[in-house]
């Protein structure tokens, strides 16, 4: 449903171009001042104004709308006898003009035109959005809609975006949505899972490290931030990040300049940032586990993305969609889903999100013939994959080993210090493949480190069978 703002400083009026709103079927916000319209602006499709008004006048609005939103259509109503005035709007950017005492059907044709343009408007940038980052973007929902209107509004805008969400409901979408339609989408996307890899090696992976600068540090490589170099930088679980990291990080988004580990060279980077979080940051602010400056800092604006049980409107087009595109990756013949499936599908609890339902649909393309798939291929059990192929492969996905105590759960005084130091080479190593889902030639990377180093620490750790033959690239 279309939003229409009405700002008129008379009842009257305002009450009349409610109505008429209401009648055409779209929701009318309304606003007595131009200061009061600022303040909805961010939520509608169109503004309809008077030009005359007392502190901030239409003409006046006209240029603080389009401070925020250069392509939010404005019509302006006029007296009789200032159509000067209103000719001056138009070239000033109004979409149009109508004259007071307006006609109805003169006010709903200009409405029309402005509301249908700017949703095209909106439709053209989401396609070319979808092109960008190579997938459709698939929604029915009111909540979803509002979300990605949202997006599209401020992905246009240099600020830093902060999108909360629980796992699973695509907080890496919006992330790419931000990039693909914002001013930097020629620029580089680059990821960094701020969980996936120890507190340790954070800071080098950040900010860059020099030869030497640690132990396996046998080469110089850049970091995140260097490679995101004017372009975007999302974080994903930015409230995973240590605090002596959070430091530098806050650093690098005041000031622009970061410092590689080991460098005495600070570095100026022009780079966005798109920070993703699972959690409250601000109860883990409360707790002392995240920096104030630096919350305040990644939530210039904040925007939710809602649990799949909070719109299950979606829910068969995503189904649809994932059938669609997991029949195509594993060369099966087409696939259809009974309505009677879908209806289930709908119904079911979906703690895991899109990338739960992602996931179960995979594995029943994977395990069908093609043709209908029914409700029975639903059994009601959740994918406990880490991702759709792993799922339909059946696997478990790979072993998230998390750095802490020696094998076995012993005490570290049992252990010499070279089993305790093997032990958490295993986790780092294991943890970096997981970040990379298996890809060896970019952990070595990451992990500066030759190939053929990695190879035999998979090899004597027994790592790489977690990952399975086709990960080993």
């Amino acid at each position: 449903m279309a939003r229409v703002l009405v700002v008129d400083d008379e009842p009257s009026v305002r009450a009349a171009l409610k109505e008429l709103v209401q009648g055409r079927g779209w929701e009318p916000l309304v606003a007595r001042s131009g200061a009061e319209a600022l303040d909805l602006v961010e939520r509608v499709d169109a503004v309809v104004t008077d030009f005359s008004m007392p502190e901030m006048d239409g003409m006046e609005l006209l240029r603080a709308v389009h401070e925020r939103d250069a392509s939010l259509p404005v019509i302006l109503l006029t007296a009789h006898g200032s159509e000067r005035l209103a000719v001056r709007a138009i070239k000033a950017g109004a979409y149009e003009y109508v004259t007071k005492p307006f006609d109805v059907d003169e006010m709903l044709v200009a409405l029309g035109r402005a509301v249908e343009a700017r949703l095209l408007r909106q439709r053209n940038r989401q396609l070319t959005a979808e092109h960008a980052i190579g997938r459709r973007v698939v929604c029915d929902s009111a909540a979803m809609r509002t979300l990605l209107d949202a997006t599209a509004r401020v992905a246009a805008k240099e600020i830093t975006v902060l999108v909360r969400g629980e796992t699973g409901t695509g907080k890496e979408l919006i992330g790419s949505l931000l990039h693909a339609q914002s001013p930097r989408a020629s620029g580089p996307l680059v990821r960094f899972n701020c969980g996936a890899i120890p507190a340790e090696l954070a800071e080098a992976e950040l900010f860059g490290h020099t030869r030497g600068a640690f132990t396996g540090a046998t080469q110089a490589r850049p970091g995140f931030f260097a490679e995101a170099n004017h372009g975007t930088l999302v974080l994903d679980e930015v409230g995973e990040l240590p605090l002596s990291v959070q430091a530098k990080l806050l650093r690098a988004l005041q000031d622009g300049e970061i410092q590689p580990v080991g460098s005495g060279r600070v570095e100026r980077v022009d780079v966005r940032i798109v920070a993703c979080t699972n959690r409250d940051l601000a109860s883990e602010v409360r707790a002392g586990r995240f920096r104030e400056d630096l919350y305040y800092r990644l939530a210039v604006v904040e925007l939710l993305v809602p649990p799949l049980r909070d719109r299950r409107e979606d829910i068969p087009a995503l189904a649809h969609e994932f059938a669609l595109r997991y029949a195509d990756r594993f060369g099966s013949e087409e696939v259809r889903l009974a309505p009677a499936l879908v209806e289930r599908l709908a119904a079911a609890d979906w703690p895991g999100n899109v990338r739960q339902l992602e996931n179960v649909v995979a594995r029943m393309v994977a395990l069908s013939g093609g043709g209908e798939l029914g409700p029975e291929s639903f059994d009601g059990r959740p994918a406990d994959a880490t991702s759709p192929d792993a799922a339909a492969r059946g696997d478990p996905g790979p072993v998230r080993d998390e750095p802490g105590p020696p094998p076995d759960g012993a005490d570290a005084a049992s252990h010499t210090l070279r089993e305790q130091l093997d032990a958490l080479e295993r986790s780092v190593i294991a943890r970096t493949m997981t970040a990379v889902g298996g890809n060896q030639s970019e952990a070595a990377r990451r992990l500066g480190i030759s190939r053929n180093t990695l190879t035999e620490r998979l090899r004597r750790y027994e790592i790489a069978a977690d990952f399975g033959a086709g990960d080993a690239r």
